[in-house]
């Protein structure tokens, strides 16, 4: 069963893959990278602060916890004990698999891109539901993001499925977090 499945993953990565063309890689290599979120992020900072100054702080926080859970569970977790290379280190796909410029680190089973990226949109959208009405196009972000994961070569589609997942859990987990502790310390304030 995993072996098929493994094979399936395979097939639809190569699919994935094929589709691309040189004007596209710079705008992938862009879009997987952190510097050119910059701005985006800084947006985001300033309507979180901006909706309810006092408690920020907690939003910010919740954002942490949800991103150092994602990536510790794919990468400190996941990829040591899983170690699936990369397709880009996998040496059956050399002639096979267009990748652009670079590929990380040796294994990538879960990705820690798209397991960030979702961790951020699952954790906003439960937290400010209602408060930013643009937040749920953080989950088109994260798709993005993702998906520019296989285009460049350096991760299965099962790594990014799996990512999303995690990071989906990891926003859920940090969400349900703030919320009792929060709750927690106002009992304690108001007696």
């Amino acid at each position: 069963m995993i072996d098929q499945l493994i094979a399936w993953d395979e097939e639809l990565f190569l699919w994935l893959n094929s589709f691309h063309n040189s004007w596209m890689d710079q705008a992938m290599f862009l879009i997987t990278g952190t510097t050119i979120w910059f701005p985006f992020y800084a947006i985001l900072i300033y309507f979180i602060y901006k909706e309810n100054p006092q408690n920020s702080w907690w939003v910010f926080a919740g954002i942490a916890l949800a991103i150092l859970i994602a990536d510790q569970v794919t990468s400190g977790i996941m990829k040591p004990y899983f170690e699936r290379l990369r397709p880009c280190h996998d040496e059956r796909w050399t002639e096979q698999i267009h990748n652009y410029k670079r590929c990380g680190g040796l294994f990538g089973f879960a990705s820690s891109h798209a397991a960030n990226t979702f961790a951020l949109a699952v954790f906003l959208n439960l937290k400010m539901h209602g408060k930013l009405r643009f937040l749920p196009w953080l989950f088109l972000w994260a798709a993005v993001v993702s998906y520019s994961r296989i285009y460049l070569g350096v991760h299965y589609p099962l790594d990014v499925l799996v990512g999303a997942l995690v990071g989906a859990l990891a926003g859920l987990t940090s969400w349900l977090l703030v919320v009792f502790l929060k709750r927690e310390i106002l009992k304690k304030l108001l007696k």
